[in-house]
């Protein structure tokens, strides 16, 4: 079972840094992108693409996929920007669900419905501790999402950019008014997001069930890593995918649970909502 639990920190990773990238989407720009995952899930269909059938290297192909993964996120971006400033955050994120069903379609269309065939980027164990293999896959996904948790505490609280940052999302219209580009630094969220979604789609995607509406569903479980911080706290959504990750891979490793692993994402958001919502409920109940 511990095998399993660290074997499930390559997707805890993932969820992880999706749920940074939730979480900093839901503070900076008013927006539960429910297309996030989808964003790199098509970036990273590219790369696959580059590398099979134009026959670029597996990292210049995955640095274009990224690019287009970021490029797609602040299109989105400046759209909403555009057409949706004013607007409430579920009206915004409602657009990205549109996103989402289009960018599968589009890559049903594009790539076909099958699986790709993913190539690792990264392979092999890292390390073994007591005969229990840790994978560089694993490794990489936890540094990233603690370091781009660690990146955007130090901007947001530490930088000039931060602190307009902050005004853009705490007063928008005001913002704007004394000066701050709140257009760019908006569409420059979108695409930072979007980039880094997509380079660790990329690299945990050989790993997952990689056909494309499984690998944009991942917004579910970044969802509810998100949440466990109220979209609001970076150092919770970190924890909170890191935890289901492990879950999962435990899981997996009992025959009775590893059906049930699929519904723990769920499990976990409703989980999380009702205790969120405790003292009404318990208020309401007396």
């Amino acid at each position: 079972m511990l095998q399993g639990a660290l074997a499930g920190l390559a997707a805890g990773g993932l969820y992880a840094v999706l749920g940074v990238c939730l979480t900093l989407m839901s503070r900076l720009v008013r927006v539960v992108n429910f297309a996030q995952a989808a964003t790199g899930m098509f970036g990273t269909y590219v790369a696959v693409w580059l590398v099979s059938d134009a026959g670029l290297p597996i990292w210049p192909a995955v640095a274009v996929g990224v690019v287009i993964g970021g490029s797609i996120s602040a299109l989105i971006g400046i759209i909403i920007g555009t057409w949706l400033p004013e607007a409430d955050t579920g009206s915004r994120s409602a657009v990205t669900v549109a996103v989402l069903l289009f960018l599968i379609s589009l890559s049903f269309i594009l790539f076909g419905n099958r699986p790709q065939p993913f190539r690792p980027v990264l392979s092999g164990p890292a390390f073994q501790v007591s005969g229990v293999v840790i994978s560089q896959v694993a490794i990489f996904t936890v540094v990233v999402a603690v370091l781009v948790a660690l990146s955007a505490h130090v901007v947001l609280t530490k930088t000039s950019v931060g602190i307009r940052l902050r005004a853009l999302s705490e007063r928008p219209t005001t913002a704007e008014l004394v000066g701050i580009p709140a257009r760019t630094l908006s569409v420059a969220v979108w695409a930072t997001t979007g980039a880094v979604g997509t380079l660790v789609v990329a690299i945990v995607a050989p790993t997952q069930s990689n056909d494309a509406t499984a690998l944009s569903m991942l917004v579910v479980p970044a969802a509810a890593a998100a949440l466990l911080g109220g979209f609001r706290r970076l150092d919770l959504a970190v924890v909170g995918g890191l935890v289901l990750g492990v879950l999962q891979g435990a899981a997996a490793q009992l025959s009775q649970l590893s059906v049930a692993r699929h519904f723990l994402p769920f499990l976990f958001i409703v989980g999380l909502l009702v205790w969120s919502q405790r003292k009404e409920v318990w208020d309401a109940a007396r």
